[in-house]
């Protein structure tokens, strides 16, 4: 007996449910989010370190310059044919004028700027002295003062072009005084004649004076350089460094023999500034 033929019932096809697309969505958006504050992030942090590195090569290119100019400034530095020391004082010149100009400058800005407005409440009140020299550069240059008879301190005077006090330096005897607390930058070049019956080295010294206390050594430089003639020889001596000063600190320069030491104008030198 035949049968009859029925088809088969299809089965039917699986499909994903939605509790599972939702969860799938959540992730590839939680995914991305995460992506892009990790991306934003990161090029913050790479913004920062560029602009940590570039301030670094800027401080070194200063330190650099500076370092040129100091050794202009010395009767070595003058004669050396790798340096050109006219082009680098002239650069270092015209940028002390500029930084002099910017700040003669500013208050007259600021009082242009006070007169647009004229509500009372919204003009700025007039600078005391006082703020004016704390935004002019702390520093002084001194030469070295001739003196025929022999000194435990040396004596200094101003020059032209160099920076002198402004209230919140003074000089006092052979001293610099500071009146306000800092880092400071010291230095001192001497110049003195070597001669053949010398035998002990010539000693430059730059002490720290405390009225109530020995003084204290900063700095200290020998040149143990004798002539075989009888005729002086010129040489130099210099020293710096920095140190932190505190408000009434004094400092001055002492050397072995001051009858030796030659006063020739940009060879002898005693200075100091506020980084």
């Amino acid at each position: 007996m035949n049968e009859p033929y029925s088809p088969a019932t299809p089965r039917p096809m699986s499909s994903t449910s939605p509790s599972t697309m939702k969860m799938l969505m959540g992730f590839l958006a939680v995914f991305i989010v995460a992506q892009t504050i990790g991306t934003v992030l990161f090029c913050l942090y790479l913004h920062m370190k560029m602009d940590k590195m570039e301030e670094v090569l800027n401080l070194n290119e200063d330190y650099i310059f500076l370092r040129k100019v100091q050794k202009c400034q010395t009767p070595e530095g003058q004669k050396s044919t790798l340096l050109d020391c006219e082009k680098i004082l002239k650069a270092f010149q015209d940028l002390q004028c500029k930084d002099r100009g910017a700040s003669k400058e500013q208050p007259k800005f600021e009082m242009q700027r006070g007169h647009e407005h004229e509500h009372p409440h919204s003009m700025r009140k007039n600078e005391t002295p006082v703020a004016v020299e704390k935004r002019q550069p702390i520093a002084v240059h001194l030469a070295g003062q001739n003196s025929s008879r022999r000194v435990s301190v040396l004596e200094w005077k101003t020059t032209m072009y160099g920076p002198t006090s402004n209230n919140l330096i003074s000089y006092q005897e052979g001293k610099l005084k500071v009146k306000e607390a800092g880092l400071y930058y010291i230095y001192s070049q001497v110049s003195f004649c070597s001669m053949e019956a010398t035998l002990a080295p010539f000693t430059l010294y730059i002490y720290l004076h405390l009225p109530m206390e020995e003084d204290r050594l900063l700095l200290k430089g020998f040149d143990t350089h004798r002539t075989s003639t009888s005729s002086c020889e010129p040489q130099s001596i210099r020293e710096g460094g920095v140190f932190e000063l505190r408000e009434g600190d004094m400092v001055f320069v002492n050397v072995t023999d001051s009858t030796r030491v030659n006063y020739k104008q940009g060879i002898t030198y005693f200075g100091i500034f506020k980084l």
